[in-house]
């Protein structure tokens, strides 16, 4: 039997203003943020019965004293950007000595810059939560409990405490089927948190989870949070057959997205069977157009195919894409940024997540630049720059000369978020987009059901004047097809009221740092030669 214990789960803040934040486009549908915290109550569902469980995301709701005051230990953590909120609320726990955990994939890869909490419960929890909680039973006030590398079994993670949120804050839910991934890409975390070879939960088990988040009322989209979510192909070809099942007898209450790679094209079985399932969306991370490059980087299963095709392929399952690409390896050619903007605007992708290469701590690229000697070792992105890699990235000695790989990287993005570009990427996609074996209408309850489109059109170029013309005529064009293209559109849209100054603000951070790489270092009487030692 264990004690009755007051738990505390603070979710730190993002940056205010990083790509994945959407603030604007939030307020837009009238929700709070676009992700609910999975983690903290995958978590929560572990601890003892007898533990009374609270939650606070930083994000959409204020935390009180009286919280602070109710709580007999506080959980905290989470990812690289919510590093400076999360030191934030570590201290400020201790400053009311209420004793504090602090655990998820920052603190996991870094957690030196954690030692202040009085507990850290890095890994995966499932292989260690019960060694901290007998711990503290037995009277112990401090301590460092660390999984087993790739060994927690997720067959038996319990359903998450999706009782804890208020889901009418959220865009999207998540569930997550799998950990790990079967690439080795240079620069990516997730295999060192993870591992290679991906664990899967039971087809009952994740049933379980979509019958209690029915049962709570919600409708709408749910998020598959995989790192890879076809990277364990053999359990998938099993789950979603039945996935399907449920959904039809449930009247399609869900629509589904989530992550893969690029490989998912190939599998025209498998693109059917997402289909059918009714998943809408997939974040694919592509990188690089330049195969010399995603070789160098260890991805070279994005070398075995015409990507642009692969990602019309997947259009043609009726299935959106959004999309990653990262500017800053070594590789890269002077042409580069034609070459990227030419990729995207031929794949017709509207969403693009383009950043600056940043070595996260514990990768194979990190520890590679570190034995280079070209790694800065000081260079701290959570608080120079909230995290953000799109303004805070190359925190190395590059290869090329910084200025060129900032000169192209702002060309990109003042590219891909003109308005008129952004547009025609919709218009292209919705010609290739087949919706005819998805739901075309939001379920009842849906919060995007709320969303009015010519509103939102309306607001959006009203705050952007230059999109005016361009998002009208490609709002018309779709809405002439049919609603599922028009709702679509909207979306995008809707998207763009973020995505637009965003990219415009990082463009004007850029030109600072190509100004700082100008200024002349003092005792030098030539500007522009110490790129080397320029701030980063």
């Amino acid at each position: 039997m264990t004690s009755p214990c007051n738990v505390l789960m603070l979710y730190p803040l993002f940056a205010a203003d990083s790509f994945w934040s959407f603030g604007e486009s939030c307020k837009l549908i009238g929700v709070r943020r676009p992700a609910a915290p999975l983690g903290l109550i995958t978590v929560a569902a572990m601890l003892p019965g007898s533990w009374t469980v609270r939650l606070i995301d930083c994000n959409t709701a204020e935390l009180s004293d009286d919280d602070l005051a109710w709580a007999d230990i506080v959980f905290t953590g989470g990812m690289l950007p919510q590093q400076a909120d999360t030191l934030r609320l570590i201290e400020l726990c201790l400053a009311r000595g209420t004793p504090v955990v602090v655990g998820g994939p920052d603190p996991t890869s870094s957690p030196h810059i954690y030692d202040r909490a009085d507990f850290q419960v890095l890994g995966e929890a499932e292989s260690v939560i019960d060694d901290f909680v007998a711990a503290w039973e037995s009277g112990a006030r401090s301590g460092v409990f660390t999984a087993p590398k790739f060994q927690a079994d997720v067959t038996k993670t319990p359903v998450p405490r999706f009782d804890l949120l208020r889901a009418e804050d959220y865009l999207y839910l998540g569930v997550q089927y799998s950990r790990g991934c079967p690439f080795t890409c240079e620069f990516c975390d997730i295999i060192e948190l993870y591992g290679r070879v991906p664990r899967t939960k039971t087809t009952p088990q994740m049933l379980t989870e979509l019958d209690a988040i029915y049962a709570m009322g919600y409708r709408g989209h749910l998020d598959f949070v995989d790192d890879n979510f076809i990277g364990n192909k053999k359990s998938l070809r099993l789950f979603l057959p039945v996935l399907a099942d449920w959904q039809r007898a449930h009247d399609y209450p869900f629509e589904f997205s989530t992550e893969a790679s690029v490989n998912l094209a190939d599998d025209p079985e498998l693109l059917d069977m997402m289909a059918a399932a009714n998943f809408f969306g997939v974040f694919v991370g592509i990188e690089s157009p330049d195969p010399a490059t995603l070789v160098a980087m260890r991805k070279k299963q994005n070398t075995r195919r015409n990507i642009a095709e692969s990602i019309h392929k997947i259009y043609g399952a009726g299935m959106l894409v959004t999309a990653g690409f990262i500017v800053g390896f070594d590789t890269e050619k002077v042409a580069m940024a034609d070459a990227m903007i030419d990729f995207i605007e031929d794949a017709a992708i509207p969403v693009c997540m383009v950043g600056l290469l940043y070595a996260l701590p514990n990768t194979q690229l990190t520890r590679r630049l570190a034995r280079e000697g070209r790694l800065h070792e000081n260079h701290d992105v959570a608080s120079t720059t909230s995290g953000d890699q799109c303004t805070g990235g190359i925190n190395f000695d590059p290869a090329r000369p910084l200025r060129d790989i900032l000169l192209d990287y702002r060309q990109v993005l003042a590219r891909i978020y003109d308005p008129a570009v952004y547009a025609g990427r919709i218009d292209r996609l919705m010609t290739m987009l087949d919706r005819s074996r998805q739901r075309q209408e939001l379920p009842e309850g849906d919060i995007r059901a709320k969303v009015r489109a010519l509103e939102t059109v309306h607001r959006v170029t009203s705050a952007i004047p230059e999109a005016h013309a361009p998002f009208w005529k490609t709002f018309l064009t779709c809405a002439k097809r049919d609603s599922s293209s028009a709702r679509i559109a909207v979306a995008m849209i809707a998207a763009y009221a973020h995505l637009g100054p965003f990219a415009r603000r990082v463009v004007e951070a850029i030109d600072a740092r190509l100004a700082a790489l100008d200024e002349p270092v003092p005792g030098s009487t030539a500007a522009g030669h110490h790129v080397a030692h320029a701030p980063h």
